[in-house]
């Protein structure tokens, strides 16, 4: 089985939007009422920020997230005009130009609302904000003993016509591991922050706290709107969580390949640098042409699973910056034969969540370290296709 001419045959991410659609409108009917970020931060997780965001808007995503400003700018300059909001904010960081891209940012501290108010005064509009609250995370927001100084500052600013204060918000350290004492200690630390920002006046259009793992699994964590990353792409916030299909979700990348290079090799051959793996007899080896440069984790060397003309394999000794070796057993596909690394699921093929498994490390990781050599390949792009 050979690629089709769209995708390249060296290696291809093959991106199914119409799985991200139904994705995105499993998760809408789960958050009971509460509007939908779709996160697009990081490339859309490897995926491709620009179709992406444009598939959740289809599906009905009433916000997108990115972490940095220049993400954010980035989906403005494409045209998307429906509600957007970053997160990730430094000293000096582009705020006149979000002001005037009608981006909402956040604010975990006072020298955030000293350098908005410059910038709302140069742009000529007030900045709409979200407050963060640090209610146990202990990464950005600001912390219980200094949230009423930064309520009183918002408050001026606002009275200033400076900036909206349009939204308060957190992030759960633990959702991901269901009954963790953290997140009802969170939820409530949430709700007293809330309470009291509104009790000085603030008027917050949205509350949000709940990501994948409370959106899918956190019913009384939803609020206003649920900032859903991971599970938007088919992808389970954590096995003990249980599996995208438990959720009604599909994995939306398949990542794919092409082998290189099949031949008869003796036994007691070694494979790779470091000779980690030695043939163990007279075998074939296949030559899978992409390596940690293009995000296969070197982690996964001796461990890493991949489906070859039908039938699973494991990556035999290291992975290289471009390449790994898979014992064939005897079996001689032809060059040009298809390898998956991973996808759905579907034809016996191994899941993100296995490469997670097999590097030791979290699906997430798997899909956002795709490189920029492997191209990305749409399918299912208009909303009429399967979706």
């Amino acid at each position: 089985m050979r690629f089709s001419e769209t995708a390249s045959l060296r290696a291809c991410a093959e991106v199914d939007l119409a799985a991200l659609r139904a994705n995105v409108r499993t998760l809408r009917a789960r958050a009971s009422g509460a509007a939908l970020m779709a996160v697009v931060k990081s490339d859309a997780y490897g995926h491709g920020a620009v179709p992406c965001a444009r598939a959740a808007v289809e599906a009905g995503a009433e916000w997108l997230g990115t972490a940095t400003p220049e993400e954010a700018l980035a989906l403005r300059a494409a045209g998307l005009d429906c509600r957007v909001m970053c997160w990730l904010w430094t000293p000096g960081g582009p705020w006149r130009r979000a002001i005037e891209a009608d981006v909402d940012v956040s604010v975990s501290g006072l020298w955030a609302v000293g350098e908005l108010r410059e910038a709302a005064a140069a742009a000529g509009a007030p900045a709409r904000v979200h407050l963060k609250a640090d209610t146990g995370l202990g990464r950005g927001g600001c912390q219980p003993g200094d949230w009423p100084e930064l309520v009183a500052e918002a408050l001026r600013a606002q009275a200033d016509g400076l900036i909206t204060v349009v939204g308060v918000w957190s992030h759960f350290a633990c959702a991901d591991e269901p009954g963790h004492p953290s997140i009802q200690a969170q939820l409530a630390r949430f709700r007293e922050m809330v309470a009291y920002a509104e009790e000085q006046g603030l008027r917050p259009e949205v509350r949000h706290i709940a990501n994948s793992p409370a959106a899918l699994a956190l019913p009384e964590a939803r609020f206003d709107l649920v900032r859903t990353g991971v599970a938007v792409y088919g992808i389970s916030p954590s096995p003990e969580m249980g599996t995208p299909a438990d959720f009604g979700l599909r994995p939306v990348m398949t990542l794919k390949a092409s082998l290189a290079l099949v031949k008869k090799v003796p036994g007691g051959h070694g494979v790779s640098y470091g000779h980690l793996y030695t043939t163990p007899g007279a075998t074939t080896l296949g030559l899978v042409p992409v390596g940690y440069a293009d995000g296969v984790p070197r982690h996964a060397s001796g461990t890493g699973p991949v489906l070859v003309d039908g039938k699973l394999r494991t990556v035999a000794g290291r992975i290289a910056m471009d390449q790994f070796v898979v014992d064939l057993g005897g079996d001689e596909p032809p060059p040009g034969t298809e390898v998956i690394l991973f996808g759905p699921g579907d034809r016996g093929e191994p899941t993100a969540e296995d490469w997670a498994q097999a590097a030791g490390t979290i699906a997430y990781e798997i899909v956002t370290r795709i490189g920029t050599r492997v191209p990305r390949v749409y399918v299912n792009v208009n909303p009429e296709q399967n979706g």
